[in-house]
C-alpha cells in the first residue's frame, strides 16, 4: 500500500492534479484499475495536504446480470459515496449501430455519461484509472494506426463540461496494480463486453510484450520520451499544456 500511495502522490504532485476543496468523481468500472484508484484516493484523502472529497460512479452499460453490490459494500467500507448510473450504451453500440469496431463509440458514450453524472453530483474533477502501461499503449496505438505522436494527458481540462480529468496512477505499472488488487482482495466485477480482449489495444499489448523480450527498458524509455516530448500536458512544469 505505501509504495502505491507514494507513486500516486508523486504523480498528483508532479502534475498538480488536486487542489484544496476539489470534489472528485472516480470512474469505477469494476475492473482492477478503477478499483485500485478508488482505494488509493480514499486512503490518500486521510493525509494529503490539499483536502478533497470523493464520489464513486459506475456506469451500468446495460449488460444482464451485472451485480455492483460488492463495489457498493467497498465504498461503504472506505466511506465514499457511490452512484450507479444506468445507460443504454450496450444497446446503442451493439444492437443499433452494429459497428464492427465498437470501442471508439462505446468509449465516447461512456465519457459523456460519466461527465454528465459528475456534473450532476457537483464534482469539478473526474479521476480515471489509467496507469503507466495504458499511456504507452495509447502512444503506440496512435503511432501505428493513426500515424500520430500522441497519448492522453495526465491532466485534461474540458472547457465545455467545465471538468478536469486526472489520471493519478500514471507512475504505476499494470503488474503492480494487479498485485495490489489481489493482495487487498478488491471485488472485481468482470467485463461482459463481447469485444473484450479482441481489440487493437490487445494487439499492441502483445507487440510490446514481444519487444520487451529484446529491449527490457523499452516501456521506461517510451514513458520518459513522453515526459520529455513537447506533447501538451506532459511537461510537469505545465500540466495543462498552456
Amino acid at each position: 500500500m505505501q509504495n502505491m500511495l507514494s507513486l500516486t502522490r508523486s504523480c498528483i504532485d508532479d502534475y498538480s492534479m488536486i487542489q484544496p476543496g476539489d470534489k472528485i468523481a472516480v470512474g469505477v468500472s469494476g475492473g482492477k484499475d478503477s478499483l485500485a484508484l478508488l482505494v488509493l484516493l480514499a486512503e490518500l484523502r486521510r493525509f494529503y495536504p490539499n483536502p478533497y472529497e470523493l464520489h464513486a460512479i459506475t456506469l451500468d452499460l446495460g449488460y444482464e446480470d451485472m451485480d455492483f453490490s460488492p463495489i457498493k459494500e467497498l465504498c461503504e467500507k472506505i466511506n465514499v459515496p457511490y452512484t450507479v448510473k444506468e445507460t443504454n450504451i450496450r444497446h446503442v453500440v451493439f444492437d443499433i449501430k452494429q459497428d464492427p469496431n465498437p470501442c471508439s463509440l462505446c468509449s465516447k458514450m461512456r465519457r459523456g455519461a460519466l461527465h454528465n453524472k459528475a456534473q450532476e453530483l457537483g464534482c469539478n474533477k473526474v479521476a480515471l484509472g489509467h496507469h503507466f502501461d495504458d499511456a504507452i499503449e495509447t502512444f503506440m496505438l496512435s503511432l501505428i494506426y493513426e500515424g500520430r505522436i500522441s497519448s492522453f494527458r495526465p491532466v485534461t481540462y474540458l472547457s465545455r463540461a467545465d471538468l478536469t480529468v486526472i489520471r493519478p496512477m500514471l507512475y504505476i505499472h499494470e503488474k503492480t496494480v494487479a498485485n495490489f488488487v489481489r493482495r487487498q482482495e478488491l471485488p472485481i466485477v468482470h467485463n461482459r463486453c463481447q469485444a473484450d480482449k479482441n481489440t487493437k489495444r490487445e494487439d499492441v499489448k502483445k507487440l510490446l510484450y514481444e519487444l520487451e523480450g529484446r529491449y527490457p527498458d523499452l516501456k521506461k524509455h517510451i514513458f520518459g520520451g513522453l515526459q520529455r516530448s513537447p506533447l501538451p500536458g506532459w511537461n510537469k512544469d505545465d500540466p495543462l499544456g498552456e
